[in-house]
């Protein structure tokens, strides 16, 4: 059932920052092995935007690496938590999500986490935080306020404050809730309910996966191993992957578009996607021409969340329009009336996110009309044409008759 435990280390390590600890990993891996055992693998995912994108598969394909070893993957839903909202990496508070807002957003997750792990009961499982966290579920590890109280007497205030999110706002005099103290409690309870051997986090959860190991000790449990990966950075190769940067690839993005995005890249960018985003042999890779390995991580990344026959038709459209500089064929049209503001164009033909998207394409001299460059945002458009933003979205606009 379990592939050799040398085997098994070389896949788990691939692309990890760091092993918390290799030794203790180690030591699971064995016994697992000896006695025919599934390790319990966790990733939490607080699901707090209604899309994942490729920052977020990171995990994902790590947790489905697990699978494939033969352990079981506890996909576990932040459902709770992510009312609160992680403060990693924050410099102010996170604005509280409602339920219903979290419920919105859980079913695309589900939904496109299954695009990469297997869904087989004998090597996954799916968990929510809220049956133990929340007041109106009930049940054997469920936590009231006298439980939440007496496992805040487990941390202090003191090395809360050690994290760098914290520390750093209070010495900028911004505020930091008390119920953003919280959060790191709430999720190292996590692990003590679904007894996790191995926890799967982006680096920067180090300090609440490392709290998650200290309450299992005091729960008489195993700590958890951890493995810490890197955060995926975004198109722009500076910024991690996010759509507050809007540097990000959406899975659920049409095909045409993740293709153009992951053609754009740096070549030194492109080596890490390969590494985190695939299983593909990296010294392979290095020998292809770059161009020829963007199209080949373009063509696979649109394969695995599309299909190959998407992927084709993808690679076929942006030879045909970025080699050939033919327009693309279907481009979507927009009919306006009379005059009518560029940003407003942008935004309500769906060319620009938002109208602060449309704003920064302009700025960066990004949106033409018909080869034209459109400088100033304050621009109306008022005849027919094609407008473009960026290299890869077009726009026919038509008079309303």
């Amino acid at each position: 059932m379990f592939k050799p435990v040398e085997e098994q280390l070389k896949a788990i390590k691939r692309a990890a920052v760091e092993i918390i600890s290799e030794e203790e990993l180690l030591k699971k891996l064995r016994h697992s092995y000896d006695n025919k055992r599934q390790l319990i693998v966790k990733a939490g995912f607080d699901p707090t935007s209604s899309d994942l994108h490729l920052g977020h598969t990171v995990l994902l394909e790590k947790l489905r690496a697990f699978q494939d070893l033969g352990h079981k993957a506890v996909f576990l839903i932040g459902d709770y938590t992510a009312m609160i909202g992680d403060p990693s990496g924050q410099s102010q508070a996170r604005k509280m999500l409602s339920a219903s807002e979290v419920e919105v957003n859980l079913k695309t997750y589900l939904k496109q986490a299954r695009k990469i792990l297997k869904t087989d009961r004998a090597v996954f499982e799916i968990k929510r935080n809220s049956a133990w966290l929340s007041s109106k579920r009930k049940g054997n590890m469920h936590i009231d306020l006298d439980g939440f109280m007496a496992l805040a007497s487990r941390c202090t205030i003191s090395r809360l404050i050690e994290r760098d999110d914290f520390s750093k706002r209070l010495k900028e005099n911004k505020p930091v809730s008390l119920l953003e103290t919280f959060y790191p409690l709430m999720q190292a309870y996590d692990s003590v309910v679904l007894k996790a051997d191995i926890e799967l986090g982006g680096i920067d959860q180090k300090f609440n996966l490392l709290m998650a190991r200290d309450l299992q000790r005091d729960f008489g449990q195993e700590p958890q191993a951890l493995i810490l990966m890197p955060l995926l950075l975004g198109l722009d190769g500076t910024q991690k992957m996010s759509k507050s940067f809007a540097n990000y690839v959406g899975i659920d993005e049409p095909p045409k578009e993740i293709f153009g995005k992951l053609m754009s890249v740096s070549d030194a960018l492109m080596m890490s996607y390969y590494e985190l985003l695939t299983d593909e042999d990296l010294s392979f890779v290095k020998q292809m021409h770059p161009r020829e390995a963007k199209e080949r991580l373009a063509f696979m990344v649109v394969g695995k969340y599309h299909s190959k026959k998407e992927a084709e038709r993808s690679r076929d459209e942006f030879k045909r329009v970025f080699s050939n500089k033919e327009l693309p064929d279907n481009i979507p049209e927009y009919r306006i009336s009379g005059q009518e503001n560029i940003v407003k164009v942008m935004t309500d033909s769906g060319m620009a996110g938002s109208g602060n998207e449309a704003r920064r394409l302009i700025a960066q001299g990004a949106v033409s009309l018909d080869g034209g460059k459109i400088v100033d945002d304050k621009f109306s458009v008022a005849r027919p044409g094609i407008l473009k933003a960026g290299s890869r979205r077009f726009l026919k606009i038509a008079i309303q008759s």
